[in-house]
């Protein structure tokens, strides 16, 4: 019987390099997707994956992060007092849960591998899963829930995965595979960034992990590897030896918030979709685009 997954690594202290100068002091992961933070999203995807303790990895600076999910009360008390209501309900749907949320300080930016690690006393001897917030998945059921059922199914390791944009595998983490069923297929390896023309299949890793706590051990020699950091990829293939790994294609659609047109896509997604705002979001980018006809 597998043991449920219960708790999520959030590594959040990443600089934001790629969308500054909007990140130099806001949180990348509190920038604006339409209109509450990626976070929101990712948290949200989290409880629907029935995930009961968010373990943030934070950096220097990040304090903002932590008071998101905390009580404005000068605002929450304002807005009661207008009656606006539903403005307040939304605001306090955001709020952590008591004992939900836990914030680790990583003091030096060693690589994701090690970001994972310094978790390690939280999540203690259960298997457990990784949210890369910056990627933000757009999907019905929610990512992570998929990924979860998977495990439930399979046990072991589970990592999400989609297809490369054409031509273009080369740049990201490809998963090699063994058999298939469905949607779900057995791991044989993991190639960083291979050489174009030689990648084992087209299907990237795209930013959520089930991983089971052997994994820190591995983490824990501190052993570098591309960019002089510690790569949690690295220790997920030292891992393979001994433990299955599946991955999963998971259906719906990433997009990368730590890029510009990565975050203006999500943007546009994700208001197109909401039912409340979506038409008149739809209506606006139309006529924009009448307004601006391509040159």
């Amino acid at each position: 019987m597998t043991k449920p997954i219960r708790k999520a690594v959030l590594p959040v202290a990443g600089l934001g390099t790629r969308v500054l100068p909007g990140a130099k002091t806001t949180p990348k992961n509190l920038l604006n997707v339409f209109d509450r933070p990626i976070l929101s999203y990712v948290v949200a995807e989290a409880r629907a994956a029935g995930i009961e303790h968010l373990v943030f990895i934070t950096g220097r600076g990040q304090h903002a992060i932590e008071d998101y999910f905390d009580h404005h009360f000068e605002l929450e008390a304002q807005l009661e007092a207008k009656g606006k209501s539903e403005i307040l309900a939304d605001l306090k749907a955001e709020l952590g849960r008591p004992g939900e949320m836990s914030f680790v300080r990583q003091m030096q930016p060693l690589g994701l591998g090690h970001a994972v690690w310094c978790a390690r006393e939280l999540i203690g001897d259960e298997p457990f899963a990784v949210i890369l917030p910056d990627m933000l998945m757009q999907a019905n059921p929610p990512a992570l829930a998929q990924g979860v059922a998977a495990y439930e199914k399979v046990g072991g390791n589970i990592v999400l995965v989609e297809p490369a944009p054409e031509g273009e595998a080369h740049k990201y983490g490809i998963v090699a595979l063994g058999e298939r069923e469905g949607r779900l297929a057995r791991m044989t390896g993991m190639v960083e960034k291979p050489a174009p023309g030689t990648e084992p299949s087209n299907l990237f890793i795209s930013g959520r992990y089930i991983l089971q706590p052997e994994i820190f051990e591995l983490l824990g020699a501190h052993e570098t590897g591309a960019g002089g950091e510690i790569q949690l990829t690295d220790a997920m293939v030292k891992l393979m030896a001994t433990q299955s790994f599946h991955a999963l294609e998971y259906d719906g659609t990433t997009y990368d918030c730590g890029d510009k047109i990565g975050l203006l896509r999500a943007n546009v997604a994700f208001a197109l979709a909401r039912p409340d705002l979506g038409q008149a979001a739809r209506e606006a980018i139309e006529a924009l685009l009448r307004a601006n006809p391509p040159r």
